[in-house]
């Protein structure tokens, strides 16, 4: 089922964050009307979500055919999303707010069933009751778009990672949370007919991101002359992704709805659907280390005779951390004709260039 962003109403959960703003700042400049919720928590610095905040405020009373609507509230709390929905009443919902982190969630498990749990099982319940509304004018929500992970494959040992693989034995809480949101999916679409997309995110990176990410912290610590931590002795790679790349994805994504259509029993098949999104390129640690070094330092960042090496420290394995993530986005190249292109280099040094201006 295809659909029109222009003149729809998004509901975009976690707006202010590294992923919710990348996507309203392009679905502004597509037309939509976005309705933005976020709890602007402390987890990172909340600077960088005002700030946030605040170019999307500064585009949407600009030249954009858009509109912004920010709303601070928590996923949650019931109360709070049943109101916004009811309210605004989204034709198309992308439930981006979560808990993020592998490593927080070994000592703060709460935060993740509250956000990533609870919160998650509030937005399919909304979305379910949209129907109830529905008129000549409102549909309902017509596809809800949620974030999973690849955390979700663990230590999966065949690569690269499909969304066909088990994925039943995760490493850490985090995964564990968003296996079970792609449960609580595919179950809320067979059941009540909800055309569902969730997509396992690859390693986001870029501009205004997320100072938890490694990336980010590396360039913090590097920029203070302390040593950073390279885990697994440097044996590690990632599928890094930039962020244009994800939001590239999900605006494809959101427009192809899962199509709803009945099985043989008369009942209906999920209209559910389950996607990578990644480069494809795995990258070696100690590479992707090199490649960022040499990027802070012709952003000015770091003194051009910055010595890299002396500044790294080789350590073992963290809990919840796993030795290789590579993405098979054949799927998504299948049925959106797409694959994240931005090269590792390319996105650093956008990345780079963002933070000398920010932290002047």
């Amino acid at each position: 089922m295809d659909l029109s962003l222009e003149n729809s109403v998004c509901l975009i959960t976690g707006a202010a964050g590294f992923i919710g703003y990348n996507l309203s700042m392009r679905l502004l400049d597509m037309g939509a009307i976005v309705i933005g919720i976020d709890n602007m928590n402390d987890y990172y610095d909340v600077s960088l979500k005002e700030e946030r905040l605040r170019i999307l405020e500064d585009k949407a009373s600009g030249e954009t055919e858009g509109s912004f609507t920010f709303v601070k509230g928590d996923i949650s709390d019931k109360a709070a999303v049943d109101s916004i929905f009811e309210e605004y009443k989204p034709d198309i919902v992308v439930n981006l707010a979560a808990q993020a982190g592998v490593r927080y969630s070994i000592d703060h498990p709460d935060v993740y069933i509250a956000s990533n749990i609870i919160g998650f099982y509030n937005i399919l319940e909304a979305t379910r009751h949209s129907y109830d509304r529905a008129d000549g004018q409102y549909m309902g929500v017509r596809h809800l778009v949620y974030a999973s992970s690849s955390s979700v494959y663990g230590q999966n040992a065949k690569i690269p990672f499909s969304t066909e693989d088990k994925v039943d034995e995760p490493v850490s809480l985090y995964a564990a949370t968003k296996k079970s949101n792609e449960l609580l999916a595919h179950s809320y679409s067979k059941l009540y007919n909800i055309p569902s997309t969730g997509l396992r995110f690859f390693t986001v990176y870029g501009p205004i991101g997320r100072p938890d990410m490694a990336y980010f912290g590396f360039a913090d610590k590097l920029k203070r002359g302390e040593n950073i931590k390279i885990f697994n002795y440097g044996n590690c790679q990632r599928d890094f992704t930039y962020v244009d790349d994800i939001v590239e994805g999900l605006v494809r994504v959101m427009v192809k709805a899962p199509d709803k259509h009945d099985g043989e029993d008369g009942l209906p098949v999920p209209p559910y659907a389950l996607y990578n999104i990644g480069g494809g390129r795995p990258v070696n640690l100690l590479d992707f280390v090199s490649i960022l070094g040499e990027e802070l330092m012709g952003a000015g960042v770091l003194p051009t005779d910055f010595d890299m090496e002396a500044h790294m420290e080789l350590v073992p394995m963290q809990r919840g951390d796993v030795p290789v993530t590579y993405a098979d986005t054949e799927a998504l190249e299948r049925d959106m004709d797409y694959r994240p292109s931005t090269d590792l280099r390319t996105g650093l040094r956008a990345f780079a260039r963002w933070y000398a201006s920010f932290y002047k």
